[in-house]
């Protein structure tokens, strides 16, 4: 007894100089109640350890599941290389579209860097300039498939009659009441062309073409009625199905162009982006160039604001919409946005060197990886809207806005654009 004595009073004074204070302070220690003050603390700390031990044995308590299992991790895995340049919030939409589960982007994100997929970025060098992309040699001018006959009003954007079988009973009304028109419907459509193809103003049209008035009221009655667009809808049905396509697209492209504008005035803004003056043109296209939707703003006003608005049109002309391609101006709420309001997939195609989102890229990298192209590179799908803007670039009067109204624009790209299917179907 005195030997465990001896040893606690050498244990006692062992201790700090605070440890001893704060336990004779707690307790009354000094050097002979040593032992039972030891004695009843270790008892304390040993009954502490056995219930935390015991707690923590408890059966039927089990830990929190994971929100996502490797089913998910698959699914995740597949889309990263179905969508490389898909941004997070994109891959978290996409992950709850095919599997149904909701979960943050933050747990995407630590799925995917347990997976070893990882979001790799380019670095872009000071002054390093774009590769020239093809060989081909350049070509100008135009062929002899460019080149047309003089119609019948001394012009050779005249209609021919194969194209006007097409097109005539839309714009004759044979067998209403009102007198007899003055001037065959075909020069009226025939002055609507040369002005839409030379760029001219009405008071200018050739004395050969009815009177500038009177092909000019025609041109806003068919507007205001929407004719261009119903002939270009019409138009666009037969090409399709001419190229065994479904009459009604089911994929559809979005892009907008700025334009530069003239002193008439009119609604117009400042595209800080491409520093131009003027107006912008945004359409919805489908897969093979199309015409869907069109609309016309500001230049000042930007993409994913005029959006809704188009796309909207498009839908309700055509309501079997399923997928949406855009460029990275219509990503994050604006896409999420457009999926929400009608029910479609919006994917947003992005340049393979682009530095905001990167390239996702699983860690078991190929034989032989693709170096990342510089400049200007073709995207998928969305090069067929950009071909769709340099087919109403061949209109000068779409080169630059010349119309003071906001509604000419828009019939002057419908007009241009069912032009090209009616030479297509008509050759």
């Amino acid at each position: 007894m005195a030997s465990i004595c001896n040893d606690e009073r050498t244990a006692f004074g062992g201790m700090s100089g605070h440890d001893r204070k704060t336990l004779s302070l707690s307790e009354g220690v000094n050097e002979n109640n040593i032992a039972c003050v030891i004695s009843r603390s270790g008892q304390k700390r040993t009954g502490c350890r056995m219930a935390k031990k015991a707690k923590t044995e408890q059966p039927g308590r089990p830990g929190r599941k994971p929100a996502l299992n490797a089913v998910h991790t698959a699914v995740l895995r597949a889309i990263t290389q179905e969508q490389p340049r898909s941004s997070l919030d994109e891959v978290t939409r996409e992950l709850f579209r095919r599997s149904g589960v909701k979960v943050s982007t933050v747990t995407v994100r630590k799925a995917l860097r347990e997976a070893g997929i990882e979001r790799l970025k380019p670095v872009r060098r000071a002054g390093e300039r774009a590769t020239v992309q093809g060989a081909a040699p350049a070509r100008y001018g135009y062929t002899d498939a460019h080149r047309r006959s003089d119609g019948v009003n001394g012009a050779n954007t005249d209609i021919t009659d194969a194209e006007w079988a097409l097109v005539a009973d839309l714009f004759e009304r044979d067998g209403m009441r009102g007198a007899p028109p003055r001037y065959e419907r075909r020069h009226m459509v025939n002055a609507c062309l040369y002005v839409v193809r030379t760029g001219c103003a009405w008071r200018l049209l050739p004395k050969t073409f009815p009177p500038w008035q009177a092909a000019y009221m025609s041109f806003k009655r068919w507007a205001a009625a929407d004719v261009f667009e119903t002939l270009h809808d019409r138009l666009r049905r037969q090409w399709r199905d001419r190229v065994g396509k479904a009459p009604e697209p089911t994929a559809a492209i979005i892009d907008a162009q700025s334009t530069r504008s003239t002193a008439q005035g009119g609604d117009t803004g400042f595209d800080a982006g491409k520093k131009v003056k003027g107006r912008k043109r945004h359409i919805v296209v489908d897969t093979l160039g199309l015409l869907l939707a069109v609309s016309v703003t500001a230049a000042s006003v930007q993409d994913r604001d005029a959006a809704p608005a188009v796309v909207a049109q498009a839908f309700a002309k055509v309501p079997g919409l399923q997928k949406l391609y855009t460029d990275s101006a219509y990503g994050g709420q604006c896409a999420f946005a457009i999926e929400q309001t009608h029910g479609i997939s919006v994917e947003v195609v992005r340049h393979p060197g682009n530095r905001s989102t990167g390239t996702w890229q699983d860690a078991q990298q190929p034989l032989w990886p693709e170096s990342v192209p510089k400049g200007f590179v073709v995207q998928a799908k969305r090069w067929v809207v950009e071909r769709t803007h340099a087919w109403n670039e061949r209109a000068r009067r779409l080169t630059m806005h010349n119309d003071r109204s906001t509604w000419a624009p828009v019939a002057w790209v419908w007009l241009a654009e069912a032009r090209i299917l009616a030479t297509r179907l008509a050759t």
